[in-house]
């Protein structure tokens, strides 16, 4: 009787834990990945009964303090200055809507020389933020 040989396996690399290892590095870029918010100037928006809510995409925020610092992605600057910094920001998106928080108390010359500025650079998508009013 005559035995049939066996075919000798070759060596692999073992796929098994792969999937395991995979998701753990998922897991772990998960877990310590942090995303960081603007947090623009502390500024408190008037009160408003209506209003409507922008995309979350598309947006450039503009922040102007009660005693006149003005924000833009969390930089500081002058007024002067709002015009080069917005005008880079049509270049790359001219859809981008500017969404104007100023401070209740900020004085309005300030907000007029802001206005000035962005229809200099070409941003004419003009929003005012304001707080809900409660009632």
């Amino acid at each position: 009787m005559r035995f049939a040989k066996k075919k000798e396996d070759t060596a692999g690399i073992p796929t098994g834990s792969m999937a395991d290892i995979a998701f753990l590095l998922i897991f772990f870029f998960m877990v310590t990945t942090v995303f960081r918010a603007e947090t623009g100037l502390d500024i408190k928006l008037p009160e408003a009964e209506e209003g409507h809510k922008l995309p979350s995409r598309g947006i450039a925020h503009i922040y102007v303090s009660a005693v006149g610092l003005i924000s833009i992605d969390d930089n500081q600057m002058r007024v002067n200055q709002v015009s080069i910094e917005m005008a880079k920001k049509m270049q790359i998106d001219r859809s981008t809507i500017v969404s104007l928080r100023i401070d209740k108390s900020a004085k309005y010359d300030i907000v007029g020389d802001i206005f000035d500025q962005l229809s200099e650079a070409g941003a004419l998508r003009v929003s005012l933020a304001t707080d809900r009013l409660r009632g």
